[in-house]
């Protein structure tokens, strides 16, 4: 069991590796501009990124700006010098994260055409880069966050409100540095990996619009302040459109993204003599049901060979939701994920299921998530946790805390979502 253990651990980690800024991000760094060269960004990898762009940008060419990074996610081996990295609150943002989304955007102002922008964007920018849209409250911010949150709403709805009531996602950062040119580059956190989706676009050109915003806040019945909801009816909160000639001339590039560290998980499980499988990187829903779903599949390998032959591990990726029900339960989508599947395989022989947060942190917890075992409820039934009840009231992290099961990494310092790993049948005899 134990060898079990240790080889989901070892694909995470290989995911992990992928994704992270120190080998992927590079080969993307334009050459030097005639002018200056400005550095803004927000995300979990920040600090990381801009360690990245540090280590291989020219030394006598000039270089300084500014990240935002998610607090405790700068990396202890981080010595930078012309980057500033300040540290802010997600996934509810703060007061640090508005001061520093005023000075980013005071950055932006006053470029010429000779000066590159260098944006470093990764999940978690929406929270980290806070700076409100004008008649919208901090509070207001912090308000609607938390209800989306709460209500299992999907990455994208969530980023089109979120964009709305801000002044600088959605495309406005990069307005704002007009006429300078612009290169974003991008560590995916969001099934299908669109640009105006990551960290609610800062840089990219909107597609949706106020009226998007308002249906989504209807279909959850989210409040907003009345001041809001008018300004969000006529317009006055629309974020630039594709086709803006301000955008003229950018540059998007994908640094790393979930499929490519799925992909990286799946070599490192042939490498140990295992087939693997990428179901998908997309995958959305309620965390719950997607593990009864895959829970499903991993009994239809285990029992009947098929649609794949055991051993063999089966990998997916993108962001599920969790929509709270209980009160005083603790935990986030990936052990909420793994609680829903250990009910679900009751004690499936030889099925081992690692769900985490390539962040390292599952929702707002220490944990980056968990492993689930065949004994799983057997062991919870011994210390007297009733599993079905901890799911009802979303204490997923006390159920696997109690069984000693939980994942702790700390920061990663990158993010490229959920990952899932299900081993199902015995390792090879060389593995762990």
């Amino acid at each position: 069991m134990q060898a079990s253990r240790n080889i989901l651990l070892d694909l995470f980690h290989a995911a992990v590796r992928r994704a992270s800024p120190a080998h992927c991000l590079a080969p993307y760094l334009p050459p030097p501009p005639r002018g200056r060269t400005l550095v803004l960004g927000a995300g979990k990898a920040g600090a990381a990124m801009a360690a990245a762009v540090e280590a291989a940008w020219p030394a006598g060419a000039p270089l300084s700006g500014l990240v935002v990074t998610r607090y405790g996610h700068v990396p202890p081996q981080a010595r930078l010098q012309r980057i500033e990295v300040v540290e802010a609150a997600h996934p509810v943002p703060d007061d640090a994260g508005r001061r520093a989304a005023e000075r980013i955007a005071a950055l932006a102002q006053g470029l010429t055409a000779d000066d590159l922008v260098l944006c470093l964007i990764s999940g978690g920018g929406s929270a980290l880069l806070s700076l409100p849209a004008p008649g919208v409250s901090l509070a207001d911010k912090q308000r609607v966050n938390q209800a989306l949150l709460r209500s299992g709403a999907t990455i994208g709805e969530m980023n089109c409100v979120r964009k709305h009531l801000s002044a600088i996602k959605g495309g406005r950062l990069a307005a704002r540095c007009a006429p300078a040119r612009v290169v974003t580059l991008l560590i995916s956190d969001v099934p299908g990996d669109d640009p105006a989706v990551i960290a609610s676009g800062p840089t990219v050109p909107d597609p949706t619009t106020c009226a998007d915003a308002l249906r989504i806040l209807e279909r959850y019945r989210i409040e907003v302040p009345p001041e809001v909801r008018a300004a969000l009816a006529d317009g006055r909160l629309e974020t630039p459109k594709p086709g803006d000639p301000r955008f003229a001339g950018h540059e998007v590039h994908l640094v790393a993204t979930p499929r490519q560290s799925l992909e990286a998980a799946a070599q490192a499980a042939r490498d140990a003599g295992l087939a693997a499988y990428v179901l998908s990187d997309q995958i959305e829903g309620e965390s719950r049901v997607v593990g009864q779903v895959h829970a499903a599949l991993a009994r239809h390998v285990a029992r009947h060979g098929q649609p794949f032959a055991a051993p063999c591990v089966l990998l997916s990726g993108g962001e599920t939701t969790v929509t709270v029900q209980g009160r005083g339960g603790r935990g986030g989508r990936a052990t909420e994920f793994l609680l829903g599947a250990a009910l679900a395989l009751q004690g499936e022989a030889d099925v081992h299921v690692l769900a985490a947060d390539t962040d390292g942190i599952d929702g707002s917890e220490d944990n980056a998530g968990a492993i689930v075992a065949p004994d799983t409820l057997q062991r919870a039934a011994a210390l007297g946790l009733d599993a079905r009840a901890c799911l009802d009231r979303n204490d997923s992290y006390g159920f696997f805390a109690a069984l000693g099961d939980l994942v702790v990494t700390g920061p990663t310092y990158t993010n490229v979502n959920d990952f899932r790993a299900l081993l199902v049948g015995a390792p090879p005899a060389s593995c762990g």
